[in-house]
């Protein structure tokens, strides 16, 4: 355990001017129970997954890795998120570093209490349903470059761009396109709509980064009897759909009220479709929900 002042890595480093670092960030929930961490194991392999696609060597095994998370949130109570970063901490000047040693880092904290106050910013909430911007120039990650699949910092420089400039023309969030002009993602979203027939549509995954609130949605969905497709959608799939949210690790379920200044569906948000999902997900994070139990591991065992 290291001293939050004392986590440093040389400015020079490979993963600092390379891009090199891959990560995952994943929600601690408290419950009757204590505190659980969501979906550990699938965010642990994402890791793992991600690590392989860029050529990571990264040493520690799955259980290893889960077990220092554990030790990680248990030593930083009130902790709501846990981000792992894999990296290679060496001084290089090369693409290829001579010194492979792969480094882990685990960081369990509360974005506002240790990032935000401390500079003397004040919060800000995040709206409750987004006006969205479908950025036309940017594209998505691309697999011939670094695939969608891989959470590495390099993955992160084009959607911040188009993120940024959206931000600056009264945007909440921006949603990219992939290289056919097809819906892809946000910088740390994924995309659902619902259609005129009710139906839950989402882009394919070999486009997207794998969420795990995606995956969860999907899941939920299914047990909840709702018709689920994933196929590739058009922008103006999105535009005329009945409703639509945004799904991700911290943003939740989160409704879409607008897009490119259109609104969507007949104005009502959340629609009935994204409440419905929203309120069976904080149901499951709460530990109030026996069909999807497995998917919090708690910090001690009870």
């Amino acid at each position: 355990m290291i001293p939050w002042a004392e986590a440093n890595v040389h400015v020079l480093s490979h993963s600092h001017q390379r891009g090199s670092l891959v990560f995952d960030y994943m929600s601690v929930y408290e419950t009757a129970r204590g505190p659980a961490v969501f979906r550990m194991h699938e965010h642990v392999e994402r890791l793992i997954e991600s690590a392989r696609l860029i050529g990571l060597p990264l040493d520690p095994g799955a259980a290893a890795l889960e077990a220092a998370i554990l030790e990680t949130v248990a030593a930083n109570p009130g902790a709501p998120a846990v981000k792992v970063s894999a990296y290679f901490p060496s001084i290089e000047v090369d693409v290829v570093p001579l010194d492979p040693h792969v480094s882990v880092a685990i960081a369990a904290y509360d974005p506002r209490r240790d990032i935000v106050e401390p500079k003397g910013r004040e919060s800000v909430p995040r709206p409750k349903a987004v006006k969205l911007w479908i950025e036309k120039q940017r594209r998505n990650r691309r697999d011939d470059i670094v695939p969608p699949q891989a959470k590495s910092s390099a993955n992160y420089a084009s959607p911040m761009a188009a993120k940024w400039e959206a931000r600056r023309r009264g945007y909440d969030e921006v949603l990219l396109l992939d290289a056919d002009g097809f819906l892809a993602e946000g910088p740390t979203t994924n995309v659902f709509l619902v259609d005129a027939q009710g139906t839950l549509l989402t882009p394919p995954e070999d486009k997207v980064l794998l969420g795990i609130t995606r995956s969860s949605i999907l899941e939920i969905a299914r047990d909840e009897g709702l018709p689920v497709k994933e196929q590739p959608l058009r922008p103006d799939d999105l535009l005329g759909a009945s409703e639509a949210f945004l799904t991700g690790t911290t943003a939740g379920v989160w409704p879409i009220a607008s897009a490119d200044d259109q609104p969507i569906g007949s104005g009502e948000v959340p629609g009935p479709v994204s409440r419905q999902l929203s309120e069976r997900f904080q149901r499951i994070t709460a530990g109030h929900d026996a069909v999807f139990a497995s998917w919090l591991t708690f910090v001690r065992a009870s």
